[in-house]
């Protein structure tokens, strides 16, 4: 019988790229079916591809790159696929020495649009797209069918553990981000709440719990609101995101695992650019100030506006059309 090939993806970080490498894992998988597929990526992400099927075997980045790499070079690769292309990852592929695929990032002209307002990126590709462009020798092709995003069963936040007023249904509101100039300010997030006027899962981490207590005691016992931010694991919160109606947040990567589950989306731009990270695979609603000439001003996300207006968020019309 013929060996298997070993491949290994690396995709250390963080919660929205990893979500885009699924398809590119599973299209892997289907059209190469003689491969043993290993996945690298950080310890504190790992529970996003921890029950993906058509993964082998992880290998977790936890606190020393050496063990990594060990660990790594007595796998004996046939190739690596480096969906990440940083110096970590770099280093990898030169210790190892295995015949490797990386991802081009683009960042030159990401820079030029951030810089320069200068749009010379490849018309009409998301990210997801630019990791297909690595796969290129290998002939594996787009599917067409999204992204994957699986849960273990005590991952599944059962509808009855919620209050009775969500039982019945509810919308995921994603208040985290991982930065302040891709979250919206309160005063706009209760704007949003207002028009949306359902029953709300706030979804965010710990770091969110707070502004998700000011909205909670904002709308008192007006509006609904389950403030769930900080009180699930990240696998948890994404169950909730799975049941949710549909889902409306933050540039951020719940937002990207929405769409996974194939949820309708709307997605809170400010800062950032949605043409290369807007939801993939799934029906969506943009919600961005198109008119400001500052904008983007970061492909990631700043601690402040540097004009000092924050008028991508502070002004963004908060319009959109009920699905429910």
């Amino acid at each position: 019988m013929k060996p298997k090939t070993k491949i290994l993806i690396i995709r250390f970080s963080s919660i929205g790229d990893i979500v885009w490498t699924s398809l590119v894992v599973r299209c892997l998988k289907e059209q190469m079916p003689n491969i043993e597929l290993h996945f690298a990526v950080k310890a504190g992400f790992a529970s996003l591809v921890k029950h993906n099927p058509h993964i082998d075997r992880l290998h977790l980045l936890a606190d020393n790159l050496e063990d990594l790499i060990q660990g790594l070079r007595a796998e004996n690769f046939d190739l690596i696929i480096d969906l990440h292309n940083n110096l970590r990852s770099n280093m990898i592929r030169w210790r190892l020495g295995k015949k490797t695929y990386a991802y081009n990032k683009h960042a030159i002209h990401r820079w030029l649009l951030n810089r320069f307002k200068i749009n010379t990126l490849p018309p009409n590709q998301h990210i997801a797209d630019w990791y297909f462009e690595a796969l290129a020798p290998l002939h594996i092709v787009n599917d067409g069918k999204g992204l994957d995003f699986y849960l273990a069963p005590e991952d599944e936040v059962a509808l009855h553990t919620l209050p009775t007023t969500h039982q019945n249904g509810f919308i995921a509101l994603i208040i985290g981000g991982s930065a302040f100039t891709k979250k919206l300010p309160f005063e706009k997030l209760v704007e949003l709440c207002q028009k949306i006027d359902y029953p709300l899962v706030l979804i965010g981490g710990k770091e969110d719990e707070a502004a998700g207590e000011q909205l909670l005691n904002y709308f008192a016992q007006k509006l609904p609101i389950l403030n769930a931010c900080g009180k699930y694991t990240l696998n948890q919160s994404a169950s909730l995101v799975k049941q949710a109606l549909c889902v409306f947040g933050h540039d951020t990567g719940h937002l990207h695992i929405a769409a996974a589950f194939k949820k309708k989306v709307y997605a809170i731009f400010g800062t950032t650019f949605p043409e290369v990270a807007f939801p993939y695979g799934t029906e969506y609603q943009i919600l961005e100030n198109k008119g400001l000439a500052c904008r983007p001003c970061s492909k990631s996300g700043r601690k402040s506006c540097p004009k000092g207006h924050f008028k991508c968020m502070r002004e963004l019309k908060i319009a959109f059309e009920k699905t429910w």
